[in-house]
């Protein structure tokens, strides 16, 4: 079993940036892989980035290709999304979820584990 809590969320103009954090506890979080997910009102969950269980392969939704970085640092148990350029259309919850030993792409449905989700709003 393993928790994931979500925290940097946070108001920004377009053009700015923010790194939002997810940190994991219970045995065996390194061996997750783990993704960053959002959702919009109105809109379903999508995929924005993940990153395998060993931390050697990342993937990336189109969209935000170029803009976000997903990585992990295995000694905090912690997953971090820094997001660049930011948007107006990127404003949503932003939530991390987890397969174990997973690829670094994953559907929701697949998601074992979920976090509660933190805020990003980007105005113009």
């Amino acid at each position: 079993q393993v928790q994931l809590v979500e925290s940097g969320g946070g108001s920004v103009r377009a053009g700015g940036s923010l790194r939002v954090s997810c940190a994991a506890s219970g045995s065996d979080s390194s061996s997750y892989a783990m993704a960053w997910f959002r959702q919009a009102p109105g809109k379903e969950r999508e995929f924005l980035a993940g990153v395998s269980w060993g931390g050697t392969s990342t993937r990336y939704e189109d969209s935000v290709k170029g803009r976000f970085t997903i990585s992990r640092d295995n000694a905090k148990n912690t997953v971090y999304l820094q997001m660049d350029n930011l948007e107006p259309d990127d404003t949503a919850v932003y939530l991390c979820g987890a397969v174990k030993y997973g690829p670094p792409y994953f559907e929701s449905p697949s998601v074992e584990h979920w976090g509660q989700g933190t805020q990003v709003t980007v105005s113009s």
